[in-house]
């Protein structure tokens, strides 16, 4: 059984996917969406596989499709990886895992996103980005982990002490934004700094990024 990501691993959206998949052990095959030539906004793409044309994808053996990264992470969780904690079965440890799920969506992926938007890839597009808003973003993002720094002193991770997807939502565009931007703000606090280097120092982080810069260096020749 190998399980097709319809992505590109750059993306940061493709990368929490595949991070979920290495986390499980499972085998794939990352079937590449050339998003720079826009083969993502294509007529066909978008009639077959992403009504709005975004990237990834999943394609399972049966022919079952799934978009939305957050979505397929947690359905191969569920599907392949039950005992695995990364979305909890105990009914109250879900409602938690949920519950640190929505924190990562609503109160760190917004202004994170807005970061690395303003300062990498519209740069990278040839765009000019807003510095102003960018500084503005992380100013509010910085805030925002000042709750994070009370809600790590009381325990391990996000959804409590077991690490979860809610932990693995945040790599991507936090890596991103800290590596490439310069953002300070999850080594500013020692929770945080604590969980940040926890999370980021995974197994399938680190596999990941390998994959990307790997990518990035056949780009570059």
């Amino acid at each position: 059984m190998v399980l097709k990501i319809h992505g590109y691993i750059l993306s940061t959206c493709t990368q929490a996917v595949v991070t979920t998949f290495k986390e499980l052990g499972l085998p794939y095959e990352i079937v590449p969406v050339n998003i720079s030539a826009g083969e993502h906004k294509n007529p066909e793409y978008i009639a077959n596989k992403q009504p709005f044309g975004q990237i990834p994808v999943l394609v399972e053996e049966d022919g079952f499709q799934l978009f939305e990264s957050r979505a397929i992470a947690r359905y191969v969780a569920e599907k392949y990886g039950a005992e695995s904690g990364l979305v909890p079965k105990d009914l109250k440890k879900k409602a938690l895992f949920e519950q640190a799920a929505s924190i990562e969506l609503n109160n760190f992926y917004p202004f994170a996103i807005t970061v690395a938007v303003e300062k990498i890839f519209k740069p990278r597009k040839g765009f000019q980005g807003s510095d102003a808003l960018a500084d503005e973003q992380a100013k509010v993002l910085a805030e925002k982990l000042k709750v994070y720094e009370v809600i790590l002193g009381k325990q391990k991770y996000l959804a409590g002490n077991e690490f979860t997807l809610a932990d693995l939502f945040h790599l991507p565009v936090g890596d991103l934004i800290t590596e490439r931007v310069g953002f300070g703000g999850l080594k500013a606090t020692p929770n945080v700094a604590r969980w940040w280097t926890d999370i980021s120092s995974r197994k399938s982080w680190k596999s990941t990024k390998a994959d990307a810069a790997e990518f990035a260096a056949k780009l570059s020749k």
